[in-house]
């Protein structure tokens, strides 16, 4: 009786974990180092601190990103990411997992996307199928028929928020928070008036007319945080 094929162990040599929670960004650097016997794990808490690493000649075999990061808001942390790593899998693991995320994560090329609250063995079942050239969505996860991207997609508001300047993110963040140009001036200890110029740039790549509006751009791709 002919034998059944044998499975190999997966094993990946390196990683870039990317979360905010430094605790969460352990756990899963332990979990890769002991399920996978990555002995390269490098770990970041926010975008800025991740892209600093892949400067610095990091090449992982795979990143796995959070997309509730302190500095990136909604698609445009990973839209950075792949940007820079275009040839690198990129896999999302988020505790937000409602269709529209997933899909819009997926059509924007992530190799998976993975739920915070998945468990163990199901973890490894995910890494195994993305390493197999599979795309791994959450079980329950349906697919609709993508309309046409407008610029009020999710991926175009993203990507809007993607080309953000460094100063200009940090002020949107503060925007979203309600903060007035004096107060945003003093946190970024900026004069005022280069507040005010930094908000006009802003607005005008947004393709907005005011901070409501701007605002209301980042509620559409379902990120509350803060952005500072």
């Amino acid at each position: 009786m002919p034998r059944a094929p044998s499975v190999h162990p997966l094993s990946i040599r390196s990683a870039l974990v990317i979360d905010d929670h430094p605790l969460y960004c352990d756990a899963l650097a332990a979990t890769m180092e002991s399920a996978f016997n990555t002995r390269r794990i490098r770990t970041a808490t926010s975008l800025s601190e991740a892209l600093l690493q892949l400067r610095m000649r990091f090449s992982p075999d795979l990143i796995m990103l959070d997309l509730n990061l302190p500095d990136a808001s909604g698609l445009s942390g990973f839209l950075k990411i792949k940007e820079r790593t275009p040839d690198i899998p990129v896999i999302v693991i988020s505790a937000i997992t409602s269709n529209d995320i997933v899909q819009s994560v997926i059509a924007a090329g992530a190799a998976g996307f993975i739920p915070k609250d998945i468990g163990r063995q199901n973890f490894h079942e995910a890494m195994q199928d993305i390493w197999n050239g599979k795309t791994y969505v959450p079980p329950g996860y349906t697919a609709a028929a993508r309309a046409p991207i407008t610029d009020r997609s999710v991926e175009a508001i993203s990507r809007k928020i993607a080309n953000l300047s460094q100063q200009q993110t940090r002020i949107l963040g503060f925007i979203c928070e309600g903060m007035p140009n004096k107060l945003i001036a003093y946190e970024m200890q900026l004069a005022e008036a280069t507040v005010k110029a930094h908000i006009t740039a802003l607005l005008r790549r947004l393709g907005v007319h005011n901070r409501t509006q701007a605002a209301m751009l980042v509620r559409e791709v379902s990120i509350r945080h803060s952005l500072q």
